[in-house]
């Protein structure tokens, strides 16, 4: 089932995957109809099976040969092994070892093999890593010396690349090993046990004779049909148990009508028959260098993205503008929930290892369990996976509003390019128990996938930006900023930064200074940006101190020239409608007085509103009141708890009408929206 597009010039494929539900089908010999828990209960036979045998094959060749001969790409012969999974495995003779008595058709031995395949290929990069650490394991694995990180990159197949992050995480897996065996192991294969392959049916592997899938000819627009080979009972002993079923399934709205479809995953989850549907579509590749607008972000932690826009001048010697109107995506009450549900999975967990120790206790006295112990753990599990679920679901909505407000205020910008700072080397620690869970929670990760996905279907390129310094220095001047907790209060703290420059004097949020920086050093080092051939992804890998230097920011100012009669009426919502009292002080008493332009002060409308300090139409500062959203009121779901800075057009050309924004995220405060 391979689809091809047509790609012409300056356009490149992207493919996507949407995810359908299949409610109902029809076996094509029997012609029987079947509903929703039929496809799902024969769709569950042919999911544990293409697991059993592909989990067979890598449990057999879990081991470091193994594993090497595979990622080396070259067969028992010396010849190329091809791309294809299957087909390699083929070629090393990996052979599928099937039950006694169960028939299974090759189309399917090729599915097993084909997820056996990724899996052993995806391990060779972990494996990589291992042995690099392994080579190099330091006398305090704790806190590695200068010298010892220089050997442990040199020793890594790609040194630079891989994260700090990585190389701390598999420092304390081999650790681990250590003191429970005391000895180091002697590769991944065995500081790890042999991976699963997935409750998945990829049928990207397969041709006509098991799977077809095409658009359905009464709507192609709306539905397709896939008719797919199943087995009519757990344990098929000859051809005649594998019925052809057709099996007619709605697309998602978001996939375009010109996609091309192509050959789709099936998954069972939560008794439902899911089909993951990659379509392929043309866009507009997104350029490397050239860039003239951009768009960055800076992460935090109460405030998760603040950002603005910048532009690089056509001058002999360009110049960095900003317009310095920031951008904020706010989900507090999101990361609050967040929050609730991971003590709450903490608290379960405690309460499990609790109950797996009495029960291991009564086991080795020779006694049989407590019966109320065994249900209460058991309702327990179930509980922790109800929670996790929520957690995951929770993040991805976060994930997806998150990219959403970015690539949108790229459109409306007209920016070609989005900078970001690549955080996977940040570790949380030093900062509190809380805080450090807090920062470790955050999914930085999967936002930046949301966003590479979302921009390249706009033609936007994502740049990954190195962090260092663009919170220490001044955007305008570059001098090192003092940091303290807020414009009237000098004592330390990171909220906010002034610049100690007489000359300069700039004072504003950490953040909002953070942007700034990080969005002129991606346009003064654009030509230094390369394209990472492992993920596709476009990143500055070095930033060069010249260059780093003459980055500075400066503040675009309105054009005030006089072109024209000035306006005599007041600007609506500035100026009050209502007369003022007459001037009694005066000599003579007139009628009415002229009320100074401004909005009418705020006053409490309520006791618990009376406190010292309002927030008023003009400040961008948090209330002291705690987070009230009304989405809990009025049942408006995620989009309530998510404030957001709305999408405004730039002085400089902005993208056609076409390209219209995405609504449906609440605004944000009344700074912005006077703005």
């Amino acid at each position: 089932m391979r689809r091809r597009v047509v790609v012409g010039e300056g356009e490149l494929q992207q493919v996507a995957a949407a995810c359908a539900r299949a409610l109902r089908g029809v076996d094509v010999v029997t012609g029987q109809q079947l509903c929703e828990a039929a496809l799902v209960e024969r769709a569950g036979w042919l999911t544990a099976l293409v697991g059993s045998l592909a989990a067979g094959v890598v449990q057999e060749h879990w081991t470091g040969p193994d594993l090497a001969q595979l990622a080396s790409g070259i067969d028992l012969v010396g010849a190329s092994l091809p791309s294809q999974g299957w087909m390699a495995l083929r070629r090393l003779g990996w052979a599928v070892t099937l039950p006694e008595g169960v028939y299974v058709p090759d189309r399917v031995v090729r599915i097993a093999q084909e997820q056996a395949g990724r899996v052993l290929r995806s391990a060779w990069w972990r494996a990589e890593i291992t042995a690099a650490l392994l080579a190099t394991w330091p006398d305090d694995p704790t806190r590695r010396t200068v010298a010892e990180w220089e050997a442990l990159r040199a020793a890594l197949p790609d040194g630079p690349v891989v994260a700090t992050g990585v190389l701390l995480a598999r420092t304390r897996q081999i650790a681990a090993f250590h003191a429970r065996h005391q000895r180091l192991p002697t590769g991944l294969t065995e500081c790890e046990q042999a991976p699963g392959a997935g409750a998945q049916v990829v049928l990207a592997a397969v041709d006509k004779q098991l799977a077809t899938l095409e658009r359905c000819q009464e709507d192609p627009f709306h539905y397709g049909v896939l008719i797919l080979r199943m087995p009519l009972r757990p344990d098929p002993t000859c051809r005649a148990h594998w019925h052809p079923v057709r099996i007619r399934f709605r697309l998602p709205p978001h996939v375009p009508a010109t996609a091309v479809l192509c050959a789709p995953t099936l998954r069972v989850r939560q008794g439902r028959l899911l089909i993951d549907v990659p379509y392929a579509l043309v866009v507009a590749k997104p350029r490397r260098a050239g860039h003239r607008t951009a768009v960055a972000f800076d992460w935090g932690l109460n405030t998760l993205l603040t950002g603005g826009a910048l532009h690089l001048t056509d001058e002999a010697q360009p110049r960095v503008v900003t317009d310095g109107e920031p951008t904020y995506f706010r989900a507090g009450g999101v990361l609050a929930k967040a929050d609730r549900l991971r003590v709450h999975g903490e608290h379960i967990g405690t309460r499990i290892d609790r109950l797996r120790t009495l029960i291991a206790s009564r086991q080795e006295r020779g006694q049989r369990p407590d019966p109320h112990l065994v249900a209460k753990l058991a309702v327990l599990q179930a509980e922790q996976e109800r929670v996790a679920k929520r957690r995951t679901r929770l993040n991805s909505a976060l994930a997806r509003a998150a990219a959403r407000f970015i690539v949108d205020h790229a459109i409306a910008a007209d920016a070609s390019v989005i900078y970001l700072e690549d955080l996977r080397d940040m570790q949380a620690c030093g900062k509190g128990r809380t805080l450090n869970t807090r920062l470790s929670q955050t999914v930085r990760g999967t936002i930046v996938t949301q966003v590479r996905h979302q921009a390249a279907a706009q033609g936007i390129a994502v740049v990954i930006v190195p962090p260092r310094g663009t919170s220490q220095y001044c955007p305008r001047c570059l001098t090192a900023l003092v940091h303290h907790k807020a414009p009237d209060n000098r004592a330390t703290g990171w909220a906010w930064a002034s610049c100690p420059n007489n000359a300069c004097g700039y004072s504003t949020c950490r953040d909002h200074a953070a942007w700034q920086r990080i969005g002129a050093r991606g346009l003064t080092h654009q030509h230094k940006t390369s394209l990472d051939r492992a993920g596709g992804t476009f990143v500055i890998r070095t930033v060069a101190p010249a260059l780093d230097r003459a980055s500075t920011v400066q503040q675009q100012t309105r054009d005030r020239t006089k072109s024209g009669p000035t306006n005599k009426r007041p600007v609506p919502g500035k100026r009050r409608r209502v007369p003022a009292p007459p001037d009694n002080r005066a000599s003579t008493a007139r009628p009415g007085g002229k009320r100074p332009a401004g909005r009418p002060p705020t006053h409490p409308t309520h006791h618990s509103q009376r406190c010292p300090r309002q927030q008023g139409p003009t400040t961008i500062d948090t209330p002291t009141r705690p987070h009230r959203p009304d989405g809990a009121r009025l049942g408006a779901g995620f989009h309530r708890h998510a404030h957001t800075t709305p999408a405004r057009r730039r002085p400089w050309p902005s993208h056609p009408s076409a390209r219209s924004l995405t609504p449906g995220i609440a605004q944000e405060t009344q700074a912005d929206e006077r703005r």
